[in-house]
């Protein structure tokens, strides 16, 4: 069945995502801050910015209008960096004047709150301007799924219903998604890897080879299991497609943005160089911060993620932390 689909940001993601969408019959307008951007995807079908050489549909609509763009839509997914999810949500909140399924693509935890983002939609968005909330994560680059590489991800709700809804929606030859109960899991996974993907991209940085990282890799994700399950996730969920496998596609890739900030990193750059050279949000560097706290506040042991809390807000030298967590406490598996 044909569906209007709202998308919410015109970055690399929404915008691979949108192409999907379209590809599957749907109706899609995509919704960005930037006039210059969007008329660009109207009237030139390219993204330039974000998904270089990749040609749109013609079918995808642009707007620069919050309420144009959502006015009608069966669902509505929002692919917007952690930090601006609560204001855009808040204006969605707004603007709405039905019922859609709300679906997120972002990847991260809210700063001082450390809140998932399934969380604050909820808080944001009256329970009568939505269906349900449905999160949807996997190992996924924007670059490879815009041009159709084979890709599988997870459609994580409460609501079976919904996450089914979500499936068939993007569902393809191309394109496959699972389904998925354990929303707080699938949510922690997506978030805390970022964390371990500069961890990797710093060591290969620092010119070290594939034992590191697949040690970084495998206690990382011990780690993000450990503050998963405090969070009430269900364990196995981390060895599956939002747990390891986001895990793998994000530590050893050149299209990670969080790996090729932590090998500027290991290179030598500083942190405030690498974020202004990146030209899109880092979010693993402000989920150190979340997740350094939250295991504070939880008392939860993560080693790495604290070594990169210091390397990141310490200033702490990197070949010195890596030796330090190497000579730590001899402790079993």
């Amino acid at each position: 069945m044909r569906q209007k689909i709202a998308v919410l940001g015109a970055g690399s993601w929404g915008t691979a995502l949108a192409m999907v969408l379209v590809e599957n019959g749907h109706h899609v307008h995509i919704w960005g801050h930037h006039p210059s951007q969007i008329e660009e995807i109207n009237t030139q079908h390219t993204n330039s910015k974000y998904l270089k050489d990749i040609k749109l549909p013609e079918a995808l609509i642009g707007e620069t209008s919050l309420e144009d763009c959502v006015r009608d839509a069966d669902a509505v997914l929002f692919v917007i960096p952690t930090k601006a999810m609560r204001q855009v949500a808040r204006d969605f909140a707004e603007v709405c004047q039905n019922k859609p399924v709300i679906i997120h693509a972002s990847k991260g935890l809210e700063q001082e709150s450390y809140k998932r983002i399934s969380d604050i939609l909820e808080e944001e968005i009256p329970a009568s301007k939505r269906e349900g909330i449905v999160v949807l994560s996997g190992p996924s680059h924007a670059e490879e799924v815009a041009v159709k590489d084979v890709t599988t991800i997870t459609a994580a709700s409460s609501s079976l219903a919904c996450a089914e809804y979500v499936q068939h929606l993007f569902s393809n030859a191309y394109f496959r998604v699972y389904t998925n109960t354990d929303v707080i899991g699938v949510e922690m996974g997506a978030a805390l890897k970022n964390i371990i993907a500069l961890g990797s991209g710093a060591l290969d940085g620092l010119g070290f080879g594939d034992n590191a990282r697949a040690a970084i890799m495998t206690r990382g994700l011990a780690e993000i299991s450990r503050l998963g399950v405090e969070m009430g996730a269900d364990p196995l969920t981390f060895i599956g497609l939002s747990g390891v496998g986001d895990l793998a596609v994000t530590c050893a890739s050149e299209h990670s943005r969080n790996f090729k900030a932590g090998y500027l990193l290991g290179q030598g750059s500083s942190l405030e160089d690498v974020l202004d050279n990146m030209g899109m949000i880092v979010e693993g560097v402000y989920t150190t911060n979340a997740a350094y706290e939250l295991a504070k506040e939880r008392d939860i042991d993560m080693p790495i993620t604290e070594a990169i809390y210091d390397v990141i807000y310490n200033g702490e030298d990197i070949s010195t932390t890596i030796k330090n967590i190497m000579l730590r406490d001899y402790k079993s598996e």
